[in-house]
């Protein structure tokens, strides 16, 4: 065993900047973060090679700028080096000090390296890496979020859709206005009918009042929780709010910290359902940590969409991998998001199925990765 662990060292990294669009094009960041869909994110990707010539890889966060993404991702790559594709849990522990004493990297930074080394581990070890982690099950259901539309036709009639083909709920990222919101999440439950599953995500609303009207309006409606109703770093207010309603609230996708921020979030009460995702928090290893807290509490923990198909192969072990886990998240429609590999989601009769192969079972299309790489790090 000790042999096999030595041939995983870390011996090179590389760091990929990749533009989304096809063709070179000034971003309008003001705009871009309305997410209104039709243009592809910026990307980045991490491969990791190890001493006995073994790869592993993994998309990571583009933010608005791929090259500002994939710079601070490059403040990791020399802590990653010579150390072993299998110590994941040294690598993280290790990791705090490194990057508390003068890093201070954004949440987004670490996720790749860890990916592509449990990629690395899997393609060692000939297993698919949701059997490495100890298999919870062989299929997830996929539920799909909006991304935001104009108004309540157009939220109803892509719910329509969604149910039409076959997936397993519809969560609104409504447009925003406690008013409009109302009247978006009215029409969508009157179009689906009292069964199809709904949840609601505003991705913070204004205020806490406005945040206790949305969330009486959607108890009535039925709808299965509600997310980010409150910044996540708005401890206190979402406390309130999760005491005043009987609808479950969800957080933590993008609070700093991993499982130690979700362990205090769980111990004062401030949310019913925790969050996490291979890609804004420290990977598949943060991943397994945050979802193994929450399952000793009783706790869900909901996987948040990691938003590039390239990253959801990813995600799809750990989900397999943790029972308190009850959905598979992606944006919708796909479009956007389905890139950069040739391999997909297998998505059977609403059910995200257990991929085939070894380590993180992805069969990446560099061709296209090439043509859009900006810069290499």
């Amino acid at each position: 065993m000790g042999m096999i662990v030595g041939l995983s060292i870390i011996k090179d990294i590389e760091i990929r900047a990749c533009r989304g669009s096809d063709e070179p094009a000034s971003k309008d960041a003001v705009a871009a973060v309305k997410l209104p869909g039709g243009s592809r994110p910026d990307f980045t990707v991490v491969t990791i090679t190890t001493e006995d010539g073994v790869k592993g890889t993994s998309f990571g966060f583009g933010a608005q700028d791929a090259k500002a993404a994939a710079a601070t991702m490059s403040q990791v790559k020399p802590f990653f080096m010579g150390r072993s594709a299998h110590d994941s849990a040294k690598n993280m522990k290790d990791f705090e000090l490194f990057d508390r004493r003068w890093n201070h990297v954004p949440i987004y930074s670490y996720a790749p390296f860890d990916n592509a080394c449990w990629d690395i581990v899997g393609k060692m070890a000939k297993l698919p890496v949701y059997k490495i982690l100890g298999a919870a099950r062989e299929k997830v259901p996929l539920y799909v979020s909006s991304m935001f539309l104009p108004g309540p036709e157009d939220y109803a009639k892509q719910a329509l859709e969604v149910k039409a083909k076959g997936y397993k709920g519809y969560k609104l990222h409504p447009p925003g206005g406690l008013d409009l919101d109302i009247a978006c999440y009215r029409a969508v439950r009157k179009a689906v009918g009292d069964d199809f599953t709904l949840m609601a995500d505003p991705v913070i609303m204004y205020s806490y009042e406005e945040a206790l009207k949305a969330g009486r309006e959607l108890e009535k409606l039925g709808y299965k929780w509600f997310e980010e109703p409150l910044l996540d770093v708005d401890l206190h207010g979402l406390k309130k709010l999760r005491e005043k309603l009987d609808i479950p609230i969800c957080g933590t996708e993008v609070i700093a910290g991993n499982n130690y921020s979700v362990a205090n979030c769980i111990k004062e009460g401030i949310v019913d359902i925790v969050r996490t995702d291979v890609s804004w928090r420290a990977g598949i290893t943060a991943v397994m940590k945050t979802a193994h807290l929450a399952e000793s509490f009783g706790v869900k923990c909901e996987l948040h969409t990691t938003i590039y198909h390239g990253l959801e192969q990813v995600q799809l072990h750990p989900s397999l991998a943790i029972s308190n886990c009850e959905f598979f998240e992606t944006l919708y429609p796909f479009d956007d998001f389905q890139f950069g590999t040739k391999s997909q989601l297998n998505i059977v009769d609403g059910y995200v199925m257990a991929p085939q192969g070894e380590g993180l079972c992805i069969d990446y299309d560099w061709d296209f990765i090439d043509k859009h790489t900006v810069a290499i790090l």
